[in-house]
Protein backbone atom coordinates (compact mmCIF):
# COMPACT_ATOMS: atom_id res chain seq x y z
CA UNK A 1 0.00 0.00 0.00
CA UNK A 2 1.08 3.21 -0.97
CA UNK A 3 1.32 5.74 1.73
CA UNK A 4 0.03 9.18 0.99
CA UNK A 5 -0.09 12.45 3.22
CA UNK A 6 -0.91 16.41 2.19
CA UNK A 7 -0.28 19.25 3.16
CA UNK A 8 -2.68 22.36 3.17
CA UNK A 9 -1.78 25.54 4.54
CA UNK A 10 -4.26 28.00 6.84
CA UNK A 11 -3.61 31.17 3.84
CA UNK A 12 -0.96 31.40 0.61
CA UNK A 13 2.64 31.60 1.23
CA UNK A 14 2.93 29.61 4.37
CA UNK A 15 5.69 27.25 3.43
CA UNK A 16 4.03 24.31 1.51
CA UNK A 17 5.95 24.04 -1.14
CA UNK A 18 9.63 23.90 1.11
CA UNK A 19 8.42 21.46 3.16
CA UNK A 20 6.90 19.42 1.26
CA UNK A 21 10.18 19.41 -0.86
CA UNK A 22 12.18 18.72 2.50
CA UNK A 23 9.95 15.82 3.38
CA UNK A 24 10.57 14.53 0.08
CA UNK A 25 14.37 14.54 0.35
CA UNK A 26 13.84 13.16 3.97
CA UNK A 27 12.46 9.94 2.35
CA UNK A 28 14.66 9.50 -0.42
CA UNK A 29 17.44 9.64 2.09
CA UNK A 30 15.57 6.79 4.16
CA UNK A 31 15.31 4.69 0.65
CA UNK A 32 11.74 5.01 -0.06
CA UNK A 33 10.50 5.71 -3.75
CA UNK A 34 8.86 8.86 -3.07
CA UNK A 35 6.66 11.00 -5.45
CA UNK A 36 5.22 14.86 -4.82
CA UNK A 37 1.96 15.82 -6.46
CA UNK A 38 0.10 19.26 -6.26
CA UNK A 39 -3.24 18.42 -8.13
CA UNK A 40 -4.05 22.34 -9.24
CA UNK A 41 -1.06 25.02 -9.05
CA UNK A 42 -1.27 28.94 -10.49
CA UNK A 43 1.84 30.05 -11.50
CA UNK A 44 3.59 31.56 -14.40
CA UNK A 45 6.52 29.88 -13.09
CA UNK A 46 6.64 26.90 -15.00
CA UNK A 47 9.25 24.08 -15.95
CA UNK A 48 9.61 21.48 -19.03
CA UNK A 49 9.17 17.92 -17.26
CA UNK A 50 11.18 14.90 -17.99
CA UNK A 51 8.33 13.29 -19.55
CA UNK A 52 8.53 16.89 -22.22
CA UNK A 53 5.13 18.67 -20.38
CA UNK A 54 4.66 21.86 -19.03
CA UNK A 55 4.81 21.62 -14.87
CA UNK A 56 4.69 24.03 -12.02
CA UNK A 57 8.31 25.06 -11.15
CA UNK A 58 7.71 23.66 -7.47
CA UNK A 59 6.98 20.64 -8.39
CA UNK A 60 10.02 20.41 -10.88
CA UNK A 61 12.37 20.96 -7.86
CA UNK A 62 10.30 18.36 -5.66
CA UNK A 63 10.84 16.16 -7.99
CA UNK A 64 14.72 17.08 -7.62
CA UNK A 65 14.19 16.14 -3.91
CA UNK A 66 12.97 12.95 -4.37
CA UNK A 67 16.05 12.26 -7.14
CA UNK A 68 13.90 11.06 -9.70
CA UNK A 69 12.90 12.72 -13.07
CA UNK A 70 9.81 15.29 -13.41
CA UNK A 71 6.81 14.05 -14.65
CA UNK A 72 3.65 16.54 -16.29
CA UNK A 73 1.66 13.84 -13.69
CA UNK A 74 3.04 15.45 -10.89
CA UNK A 75 1.08 18.75 -11.30
CA UNK A 76 -1.72 17.47 -14.00
CA UNK A 77 -3.67 20.84 -13.85
CA UNK A 78 -1.65 24.22 -13.90
CA UNK A 79 -3.21 27.65 -14.20
CA UNK A 80 -1.08 30.62 -16.14
CA UNK A 81 -2.38 33.70 -15.22
CA UNK A 82 -2.49 36.07 -18.31
CA UNK A 83 -4.83 39.01 -17.17
CA UNK A 84 -6.48 39.76 -14.30
CA UNK A 85 -9.58 37.52 -14.28
CA UNK A 86 -8.44 34.76 -17.06
CA UNK A 87 -5.93 31.86 -16.80
CA UNK A 88 -4.31 29.80 -19.63
CA UNK A 89 -5.47 25.90 -18.47
CA UNK A 90 -2.32 23.59 -18.71
CA UNK A 91 -4.00 19.62 -18.72
CA UNK A 92 -1.32 16.93 -17.82
CA UNK A 93 1.34 18.87 -19.36
CA UNK A 94 -0.29 20.04 -22.81
CA UNK A 95 -2.79 23.74 -23.60
CA UNK A 96 -6.41 22.38 -22.56
CA UNK A 97 -7.93 25.93 -23.01
CA UNK A 98 -8.35 29.33 -21.66
CA UNK A 99 -11.27 30.57 -18.98
CA UNK A 100 -11.85 33.11 -16.71
CA UNK A 101 -12.81 32.91 -12.63
CA UNK A 102 -16.51 31.92 -13.16
CA UNK A 103 -15.84 29.49 -16.07
CA UNK A 104 -13.04 28.02 -14.61
CA UNK A 105 -14.89 26.70 -11.68
CA UNK A 106 -17.46 25.06 -13.95
CA UNK A 107 -14.99 23.13 -15.67
CA UNK A 108 -13.45 21.95 -12.40
CA UNK A 109 -15.66 18.37 -11.92
CA UNK A 110 -14.21 17.68 -15.71
CA UNK A 111 -10.86 18.06 -14.46
CA UNK A 112 -11.26 16.51 -11.56
CA UNK A 113 -11.05 12.62 -13.63
CA UNK A 114 -7.51 14.06 -14.88
CA UNK A 115 -6.26 14.81 -10.97
CA UNK A 116 -7.04 11.37 -9.40
CA UNK A 117 -5.78 9.48 -13.12
CA UNK A 118 -2.42 11.44 -12.41
CA UNK A 119 -2.54 10.66 -9.03
CA UNK A 120 -3.35 7.20 -9.50
CA UNK A 121 -0.80 6.45 -11.68
CA UNK A 122 1.79 8.37 -8.93
CA UNK A 123 0.77 5.92 -6.77
CA UNK A 124 1.16 2.89 -8.48
CA UNK A 125 5.31 3.08 -8.48
CA UNK A 126 6.29 4.76 -5.25
CA UNK A 127 6.05 4.00 -1.47
CA UNK A 128 5.18 7.25 -0.68
CA UNK A 129 3.54 10.28 -1.91
CA UNK A 130 3.88 13.87 -0.44
CA UNK A 131 0.85 16.68 -1.73
CA UNK A 132 0.51 20.02 -1.69
CA UNK A 133 -2.04 22.01 -1.65
CA UNK A 134 -3.38 25.42 -2.54
CA UNK A 135 -4.63 28.26 -1.23
CA UNK A 136 -5.97 27.43 1.99
CA UNK A 137 -9.26 25.11 2.89
CA UNK A 138 -10.75 27.83 4.58
CA UNK A 139 -11.80 29.25 1.55
CA UNK A 140 -15.24 27.40 1.64
CA UNK A 141 -16.85 29.98 -0.96
CA UNK A 142 -14.43 27.56 -3.12
CA UNK A 143 -15.60 24.46 -1.80
CA UNK A 144 -17.75 23.13 -4.37
CA UNK A 145 -16.44 21.40 -7.13
CA UNK A 146 -12.88 21.74 -5.15
CA UNK A 147 -9.73 19.83 -6.80
CA UNK A 148 -7.26 21.61 -5.27
CA UNK A 149 -7.28 21.14 -1.06
CA UNK A 150 -10.18 19.39 0.82
CA UNK A 151 -12.08 18.45 -2.26
CA UNK A 152 -9.06 16.67 -3.64
CA UNK A 153 -8.07 15.12 -0.56
CA UNK A 154 -11.87 13.36 0.54
CA UNK A 155 -11.62 12.39 -3.45
CA UNK A 156 -8.86 10.76 -3.03
CA UNK A 157 -8.74 10.02 0.88
CA UNK A 158 -5.62 11.56 1.67
CA UNK A 159 -4.81 12.65 5.44
CA UNK A 160 -3.79 16.10 5.65
CA UNK A 161 -1.25 18.03 7.46
CA UNK A 162 -2.71 21.90 8.33
CA UNK A 163 0.71 24.21 7.58
CA UNK A 164 0.30 27.37 9.84
CA UNK A 165 3.13 30.62 9.07
CA UNK A 166 3.48 31.90 12.51
CA UNK A 167 6.09 35.04 11.05
CA UNK A 168 3.05 37.08 9.66
CA UNK A 169 1.13 36.47 13.18
CA UNK A 170 -2.58 35.49 14.06
CA UNK A 171 -1.38 31.46 13.83
CA UNK A 172 -3.29 30.09 16.67
CA UNK A 173 -6.35 32.00 15.06
CA UNK A 174 -5.89 30.80 11.67
CA UNK A 175 -5.68 27.30 12.96
CA UNK A 176 -8.53 27.51 14.98
CA UNK A 177 -10.87 29.18 12.41
CA UNK A 178 -9.85 26.91 9.48
CA UNK A 179 -11.01 24.30 12.31
CA UNK A 180 -13.83 26.29 13.38
CA UNK A 181 -15.79 26.87 9.27
CA UNK A 182 -14.39 23.29 8.12
CA UNK A 183 -17.02 21.38 7.18
CA UNK A 184 -17.47 17.96 9.20
CA UNK A 185 -16.07 16.17 6.01
CA UNK A 186 -13.15 18.44 5.53
CA UNK A 187 -12.71 18.84 9.24
CA UNK A 188 -12.10 14.84 9.50
CA UNK A 189 -9.22 14.74 7.48
CA UNK A 190 -7.08 16.54 9.43
CA UNK A 191 -4.73 14.27 11.13
CA UNK A 192 -2.24 17.50 13.06
CA UNK A 193 -0.53 20.98 11.56
CA UNK A 194 2.62 22.26 11.36
CA UNK A 195 3.74 25.43 12.75
CA UNK A 196 6.23 27.13 10.37
CA UNK A 197 8.84 29.56 10.35
CA UNK A 198 9.03 30.12 13.72
CA UNK A 199 11.92 32.53 14.83
CA UNK A 200 13.90 32.74 18.60
CA UNK A 201 13.11 29.94 21.59
CA UNK A 202 10.24 27.42 20.52
CA UNK A 203 9.47 26.51 23.94
CA UNK A 204 7.71 30.10 23.94
CA UNK A 205 5.36 28.30 22.19
CA UNK A 206 4.43 25.31 24.23
CA UNK A 207 0.99 27.55 25.50
CA UNK A 208 -0.16 28.09 22.34
CA UNK A 209 -0.05 24.28 21.24
CA UNK A 210 -1.93 23.36 24.48
CA UNK A 211 -4.41 26.04 23.49
CA UNK A 212 -4.46 24.98 19.54
CA UNK A 213 -5.31 21.26 21.20
CA UNK A 214 -8.33 22.53 23.36
CA UNK A 215 -9.66 24.50 20.65
CA UNK A 216 -9.01 21.45 17.47
CA UNK A 217 -8.34 18.32 19.54
CA UNK A 218 -5.63 18.52 17.20
CA UNK A 219 -2.00 16.92 17.56
CA UNK A 220 1.39 18.98 16.51
CA UNK A 221 3.24 17.64 14.50
CA UNK A 222 6.45 20.20 14.95
CA UNK A 223 6.99 23.54 14.86
CA UNK A 224 9.60 24.18 12.71
CA UNK A 225 12.37 27.27 12.58
CA UNK A 226 12.92 29.99 9.57
CA UNK A 227 14.72 27.23 7.23
CA UNK A 228 18.01 29.43 6.34
CA UNK A 229 18.92 27.08 3.29
CA UNK A 230 15.34 28.11 2.03
CA UNK A 231 16.24 31.06 0.32
CA UNK A 232 18.82 29.17 -2.15
CA UNK A 233 15.63 26.89 -3.52
CA UNK A 234 13.98 28.30 -6.79
CA UNK A 235 11.27 30.22 -5.33
CA UNK A 236 7.36 29.73 -7.28
CA UNK A 237 5.15 32.21 -5.92
CA UNK A 238 6.69 36.14 -7.36
CA UNK A 239 5.08 37.40 -3.65
CA UNK A 240 8.75 36.71 -2.90
CA UNK A 241 10.21 39.28 -4.81
CA UNK A 242 8.46 41.90 -3.25
CA UNK A 243 10.51 41.00 -0.09
CA UNK A 244 13.93 40.36 -1.56
CA UNK A 245 16.59 42.70 0.31
CA UNK A 246 19.65 44.03 -1.15
CA UNK A 247 22.50 42.68 -0.50
CA UNK A 248 24.35 46.07 -0.37
CA UNK A 249 27.11 47.50 -3.08
CA UNK A 250 28.24 44.95 -5.14
CA UNK A 251 30.59 44.81 -8.18
CA UNK A 252 27.39 44.17 -11.24
CA UNK A 253 24.25 45.52 -10.38
CA UNK A 254 21.46 43.66 -12.39
CA UNK A 255 18.23 45.29 -12.89
CA UNK A 256 15.24 43.14 -13.57
CA UNK A 257 11.67 44.93 -13.97
CA UNK A 258 8.97 43.45 -12.30
CA UNK A 259 6.41 42.72 -14.89
CA UNK A 260 2.57 42.26 -14.09
CA UNK A 261 2.77 38.41 -15.88
CA UNK A 262 6.55 38.21 -15.27
CA UNK A 263 7.53 34.41 -15.52
CA UNK A 264 10.00 32.39 -14.60
CA UNK A 265 11.92 34.59 -13.09
CA UNK A 266 14.27 31.98 -10.97
CA UNK A 267 16.12 31.87 -14.47
CA UNK A 268 17.89 35.15 -12.71
CA UNK A 269 18.63 32.62 -9.64
CA UNK A 270 22.35 32.02 -10.23
CA UNK A 271 23.09 35.22 -11.09
CA UNK A 272 21.62 36.10 -7.16
CA UNK A 273 23.44 33.28 -5.90
CA UNK A 274 27.15 34.68 -7.13
CA UNK A 275 28.64 37.19 -4.36
CA UNK A 276 29.90 40.05 -6.56
CA UNK A 277 26.52 40.57 -8.35
CA UNK A 278 23.53 42.78 -6.71
CA UNK A 279 20.33 41.60 -8.39
CA UNK A 280 17.70 44.23 -7.61
CA UNK A 281 14.12 43.41 -9.00
CA UNK A 282 12.48 46.76 -9.58
CA UNK A 283 9.07 47.60 -8.43
CA UNK A 284 6.66 49.68 -10.43
CA UNK A 285 6.78 53.35 -10.02
CA UNK A 286 10.17 53.13 -9.31
CA UNK A 287 13.15 53.96 -12.04
CA UNK A 288 15.73 51.43 -13.50
CA UNK A 289 18.72 52.29 -11.31
CA UNK A 290 20.99 54.18 -13.30
CA UNK A 291 23.98 52.26 -11.87
CA UNK A 292 22.70 49.37 -13.60
CA UNK A 293 25.45 47.41 -15.76
CA UNK A 294 22.67 45.03 -17.13
CA UNK A 295 19.05 44.75 -17.26
CA UNK A 296 17.30 41.78 -18.02
CA UNK A 297 13.95 41.31 -19.56
CA UNK A 298 12.36 38.49 -17.98
CA UNK A 299 9.93 36.49 -19.02
CA UNK A 300 6.24 36.86 -19.76
CA UNK A 301 2.86 35.21 -20.13
CA UNK A 302 1.43 38.16 -21.47
CA UNK A 303 4.09 39.62 -23.93
CA UNK A 304 1.76 42.72 -25.44
CA UNK A 305 0.15 43.37 -21.89
CA UNK A 306 3.68 43.81 -19.89
CA UNK A 307 5.15 45.44 -22.65
CA UNK A 308 2.30 47.99 -22.19
CA UNK A 309 3.13 48.11 -18.71
CA UNK A 310 6.55 48.65 -19.25
CA UNK A 311 6.23 51.98 -21.13
CA UNK A 312 3.09 52.61 -18.55
CA UNK A 313 6.43 52.56 -15.98
CA UNK A 314 8.62 54.40 -17.84
CA UNK A 315 11.20 51.64 -18.14
CA UNK A 316 11.24 52.13 -22.52
CA UNK A 317 13.20 55.14 -21.12
CA UNK A 318 15.42 54.02 -18.62
CA UNK A 319 16.47 51.46 -21.16
CA UNK A 320 17.29 53.96 -23.27
CA UNK A 321 19.25 55.82 -21.03
CA UNK A 322 20.70 52.35 -20.10
CA UNK A 323 21.68 52.00 -23.38
CA UNK A 324 23.25 55.87 -23.78
CA UNK A 325 25.48 54.98 -20.64
CA UNK A 326 26.67 52.01 -22.30
CA UNK A 327 25.02 49.20 -20.11
CA UNK A 328 23.86 45.83 -22.01
CA UNK A 329 20.66 44.13 -22.23
CA UNK A 330 19.59 40.42 -22.22
CA UNK A 331 15.98 39.75 -23.23
CA UNK A 332 14.38 36.17 -21.72
CA UNK A 333 11.80 34.19 -23.87
CA UNK A 334 8.43 37.09 -23.75
CA UNK A 335 11.51 39.69 -23.16
CA UNK A 336 13.39 38.94 -26.08
CA UNK A 337 9.94 39.54 -27.78
CA UNK A 338 9.41 42.90 -26.42
CA UNK A 339 13.17 43.91 -27.52
CA UNK A 340 12.56 43.65 -31.37
CA UNK A 341 10.39 46.67 -33.73
CA UNK A 342 7.10 45.02 -33.46
CA UNK A 343 5.07 41.87 -31.80
CA UNK A 344 1.48 41.11 -33.15
CA UNK A 345 -0.90 38.77 -32.43
CA UNK A 346 -3.34 38.11 -35.35
CA UNK A 347 -5.40 35.19 -33.56
CA UNK A 348 -5.65 37.29 -30.65
CA UNK A 349 -3.77 34.43 -28.19
CA UNK A 350 -2.98 36.87 -25.24
CA UNK A 351 -6.23 39.10 -25.55
CA UNK A 352 -7.85 41.78 -27.77
CA UNK A 353 -4.64 43.68 -28.59
CA UNK A 354 -3.37 42.28 -31.54
CA UNK A 355 -0.29 44.51 -32.64
CA UNK A 356 2.26 46.66 -30.54
CA UNK A 357 5.31 48.56 -31.65
CA UNK A 358 8.55 46.73 -29.69
CA UNK A 359 11.26 48.64 -27.52
CA UNK A 360 13.61 48.61 -30.99
CA UNK A 361 16.63 47.73 -29.30
CA UNK A 362 16.83 44.62 -31.81
CA UNK A 363 16.27 44.57 -35.33
CA UNK A 364 13.32 41.46 -35.00
CA UNK A 365 9.56 41.21 -34.90
CA UNK A 366 7.56 38.82 -33.76
CA UNK A 367 4.22 37.20 -34.73
CA UNK A 368 2.22 35.12 -32.39
CA UNK A 369 1.42 31.68 -33.44
CA UNK A 370 -1.32 28.69 -32.00
CA UNK A 371 1.42 26.23 -31.84
CA UNK A 372 3.68 26.39 -28.76
CA UNK A 373 6.76 25.13 -28.38
CA UNK A 374 7.76 23.31 -24.87
CA UNK A 375 10.80 21.28 -25.14
CA UNK A 376 14.03 20.46 -22.48
CA UNK A 377 16.95 21.94 -24.68
CA UNK A 378 20.81 21.48 -24.79
CA UNK A 379 22.43 24.68 -26.59
CA UNK A 380 25.42 26.03 -26.89
CA UNK A 381 26.56 30.22 -26.86
CA UNK A 382 28.15 31.39 -29.77
CA UNK A 383 29.03 34.45 -27.93
CA UNK A 384 31.31 32.60 -25.74
CA UNK A 385 31.00 29.22 -27.02
CA UNK A 386 30.29 27.25 -23.59
CA UNK A 387 27.73 24.79 -23.55
CA UNK A 388 24.15 25.50 -22.45
CA UNK A 389 21.24 23.62 -21.55
CA UNK A 390 17.65 24.88 -20.49
CA UNK A 391 14.26 24.82 -21.77
CA UNK A 392 11.60 26.89 -23.90
CA UNK A 393 8.10 27.59 -23.28
CA UNK A 394 7.08 30.09 -25.56
CA UNK A 395 4.19 30.92 -28.78
CA UNK A 396 5.62 33.11 -31.43
CA UNK A 397 7.92 32.99 -34.61
CA UNK A 398 10.77 35.47 -34.72
CA UNK A 399 12.55 37.22 -37.68
CA UNK A 400 14.55 39.71 -38.87
CA UNK A 401 18.05 40.86 -39.47
CA UNK A 402 19.53 40.73 -35.70
CA UNK A 403 18.67 37.02 -36.04
CA UNK A 404 21.39 36.49 -38.49
CA UNK A 405 23.84 36.85 -35.59
CA UNK A 406 21.99 34.63 -32.96
CA UNK A 407 22.74 33.73 -29.53
CA UNK A 408 23.07 30.36 -29.19
CA UNK A 409 22.65 26.82 -31.10
CA UNK A 410 19.59 25.08 -29.99
CA UNK A 411 19.99 21.64 -30.46
CA UNK A 412 22.05 22.65 -33.11
CA UNK A 413 19.66 25.38 -34.93
CA UNK A 414 19.98 28.72 -34.27
CA UNK A 415 18.27 30.63 -31.57
CA UNK A 416 17.62 34.25 -30.66
CA UNK A 417 19.40 37.45 -31.60
CA UNK A 418 22.19 40.36 -30.56
CA UNK A 419 22.49 43.91 -31.89
CA UNK A 420 25.35 44.63 -34.05
CA UNK A 421 27.35 46.07 -30.99
CA UNK A 422 27.03 43.15 -28.88
CA UNK A 423 25.12 44.93 -26.61
CA UNK A 424 21.78 43.74 -26.58
CA UNK A 425 20.72 39.69 -26.88
CA UNK A 426 17.73 37.78 -27.01
CA UNK A 427 17.00 34.19 -26.66
CA UNK A 428 14.15 31.55 -25.77
CA UNK A 429 16.30 29.74 -23.66
CA UNK A 430 15.61 29.36 -20.27
CA UNK A 431 17.56 28.60 -17.59
CA UNK A 432 20.95 30.06 -19.68
CA UNK A 433 22.36 31.52 -16.34
CA UNK A 434 22.43 27.82 -14.90
CA UNK A 435 25.37 27.50 -17.06
CA UNK A 436 28.48 27.80 -14.35
CA UNK A 437 30.62 28.16 -17.54
CA UNK A 438 28.00 30.74 -19.43
CA UNK A 439 28.11 32.73 -16.24
CA UNK A 440 31.42 32.68 -15.64
CA UNK A 441 32.07 34.45 -19.31
CA UNK A 442 29.30 36.73 -18.77
CA UNK A 443 30.70 38.13 -15.54
CA UNK A 444 34.18 38.07 -17.01
CA UNK A 445 32.81 40.52 -19.26
CA UNK A 446 32.18 42.99 -16.45
CA UNK A 447 35.20 42.60 -15.12
CA UNK A 448 34.63 40.12 -12.40
CA UNK A 449 35.27 36.72 -11.64
CA UNK A 450 32.01 34.35 -10.67
CA UNK A 451 30.87 31.04 -12.20
CA UNK A 452 33.32 28.96 -10.20
CA UNK A 453 30.72 27.71 -8.32
CA UNK A 454 28.09 24.69 -9.10
CA UNK A 455 24.76 26.64 -9.38
CA UNK A 456 22.98 22.92 -9.17
CA UNK A 457 24.86 21.60 -6.84
CA UNK A 458 24.13 24.05 -4.65
CA UNK A 459 20.42 23.51 -5.07
CA UNK A 460 21.43 20.03 -3.71
CA UNK A 461 22.89 21.25 -1.11
CA UNK A 462 20.40 23.31 0.09
CA UNK A 463 17.58 20.93 -0.43
CA UNK A 464 19.88 18.29 1.72
CA UNK A 465 19.95 21.28 4.59
CA UNK A 466 16.15 21.72 4.78
CA UNK A 467 16.09 18.03 4.97
CA UNK A 468 17.71 17.67 8.18
CA UNK A 469 16.80 21.16 9.51
CA UNK A 470 12.95 19.58 8.94
CA UNK A 471 13.81 16.28 10.32
CA UNK A 472 15.28 17.61 13.67
CA UNK A 473 11.95 18.98 14.92
CA UNK A 474 9.39 16.95 13.45
CA UNK A 475 7.70 14.74 16.11
CA UNK A 476 9.58 11.35 15.43
CA UNK A 477 6.59 8.86 16.33
CA UNK A 478 4.54 10.79 13.38
CA UNK A 479 8.06 10.77 10.81
CA UNK A 480 7.90 7.26 11.45
CA UNK A 481 4.59 5.87 10.94
CA UNK A 482 4.62 8.17 7.95
CA UNK A 483 7.63 6.34 6.25
CA UNK A 484 7.76 2.57 7.95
Amino acid sequence: MTKTIMLQGTGSDVGKTVLVAALCRIAANRGLKVRPFKPQNMSNNAAVSDDGGEIGRAQWLQAMACRVPSSVHMNPVLLKPQTDNGSQIIVQGRVYGQAKGKDYQRLKPELLQFVLESFEGLKTDADLVVVEGAGSPAEINLRAGDIANMGFATAADVPVVLVGDIDRGGVIASLVGTHTILPDEDRQMVTGYIINKFRGDVSLFDDGIRQIEAFTGWNCFGVVPWLKAASRLPAEDSVVLERLVSKGKAALKVAVPMLPRIANFDDLDPLSAEEQVELEFVKPGMPLPADAGLVVIPGSKSTIGDLKALRANGWDRDLQAHMRRGGRVIGICGGYQMLGRRVTDPLGLEGEDRDIEGLGLLDIETEMAREKTVRNSVARSLQYDVALEGYEIHLGDTRGADCARPFALIDNRPDGAISPDGRVMGTYLHGLFTSDAYRAALLADFGIQGGGQSYRQGVETALDEVATELEAVLDKDWLSRLMD
